[in-house]
């Protein structure tokens, strides 16, 4: 009978040299009868080997020159003491059929270590495997899903056709950046009031955007977003300035990054002074006669009707405006007060082409053919 696999605890592994040429079961008989009697009737290697409690003796031999070596390995259920008795008794055996042998036992080894080792190996290398897959896979897979929202929410505003988040009519703030990469990165981790450049040419479009709503621009952290920056300043009404880490690009920036450059935005005015910059801003003769008659309105709380000559029409009360519209039909409203979508509606209805005012109100919807000026715009 031979030991069940399962049932070894140890296996005994030995070297065999003898100075002549025999054969494996030279070595196997050699043993057995060496050692019968030597350790017992309890641990006779016959017996244990019926009630399968150690395995077959494996040898392999090899002869040369007369001579033969090799090795062997024997399997025990026995326990500790017993297994290492038995390995002793097989060094004993010092010859081999007529010729002198040299049996030596190199290792006793625990099959269950060995397996557990073999096992938790086998396990790290399969965890590792796993994390990687998940690393390679999850991310793109969400990254796939979330580039094609991107694609199908990005617009494209105005007569030049920037690409732009969906938010920028709704929003009173928004955030002006490079290009359409830089507003896809920005859209994918929730940003929608965001609208690019695209070009060191500042479209008109950003122009009266910044003039409308409070305006961020996000600039790359190299050279090339310095310059776009300093002509941006030079033309555009910019509220703050953000910049992504030195040598970075805002497309490539990950959500922390994108997050942490807005939060440490600055105002432009400090920016262009840490810059040595000094933007004077010049009036034109029409937007400083918008201005004499917005400050001549805050003491009169009254409205002042131009035609598209700029010329006057009529004052009207302030909270009279409205009605007045469709008695005098002007081109221009001039009033100490906020922008409503009420007035905006009822202005577009009668073909008002501007309305000057001294802020913005919550509006969600501005007709292409009015411009609104507000206070901070003639300051």
């Amino acid at each position: 009978m031979s030991l069940d696999p399962s049932a070894a605890k140890y296996e005994i592994k030995g070297k065999i040299k003898v100075d002549g040429v025999v054969d494996k079961s030279d070595v196997i008989g050699a043993i057995f009868g060496q050692t019968e009697g030597l350790m017992g009737e309890e641990l006779d290697l016959r017996d244990l080997q019926k009630s399968a409690r150690i395995g077959r003796i494996e040898v392999e031999l090899k002869q040369d020159h007369g001579k033969s070596a090799g090795s062997l390995i024997l399997t025990s259920a026995l326990e500790k003491v017993e297994t290492a008795i038995i390995a002793a008794a097989i060094e004993s055996v010092d010859r081999i059929g007529p010729c002198k042998a040299e049996i030596t036992v190199e290792k006793v080894e625990d099959i269950r270590i060995a397996k557990r080792k073999s096992l938790a190996e086998r396990a790290k290398a399969l965890l590792k495997e796993m994390i990687k897959q998940s690393k390679e896979e999850m991310p793109d897979l969400s990254e796939e899903i979330k580039q094609s929202v991107q694609v199908e929410e990005i617009t494209y505003y105005g007569p030049e056709k920037l690409p732009a988040g969906p938010n920028i009519d709704k929003s009173d703030a928004i955030i002006v950046v490079e290009g359409r990469n830089d507003v896809l990165n920005l859209m994918k981790h929730g940003i929608k009031n965001v609208i690019a450049m695209e070009g060191t040419n500042i479209p008109q479009t950003i122009i009266d955007l910044c003039n409308e709503k409070i305006s961020t621009a996000f600039v790359d952290g190299d050279r090339g977003g310095e310059l776009v920056l300093r002509e941006l300043l030079q033309v555009a009404d910019i509220d703050f300035v953000a910049r992504a880490p030195q040598t970075r690009e805002v497309e490539e920036l990950s959500y922390k990054l994108i997050m942490k450059a807005l939060k440490n935005k600055v105002p432009a005015a400090q920016f262009l002074e840490n810059m040595g910059i000094k933007k004077e801003k010049k009036l034109s003769g029409e937007l400083e006669q918008y201005k004499t008659m917005l400050d001549e309105g805050k003491s009169s709380h009254t409205a002042v009707f131009l035609n598209d000559k700029g010329e006057e029409i009529k004052r009207v009360k302030t909270e009279k405006m409205i009605e007045e519209l469709p008695k005098n039909k002007p081109s221009i409203i001039i009033f100490d007060g906020i922008v409503t979508q009420r007035l905006i509606d009822n202005a577009h209805h009668h073909k008002v082409k501007k309305i000057v005012a001294t802020a913005m109100g919550e509006v969600t919807k501005i007709p292409r053919s009015l411009k609104i000026i507000t206070g901070k715009q003639l300051e």
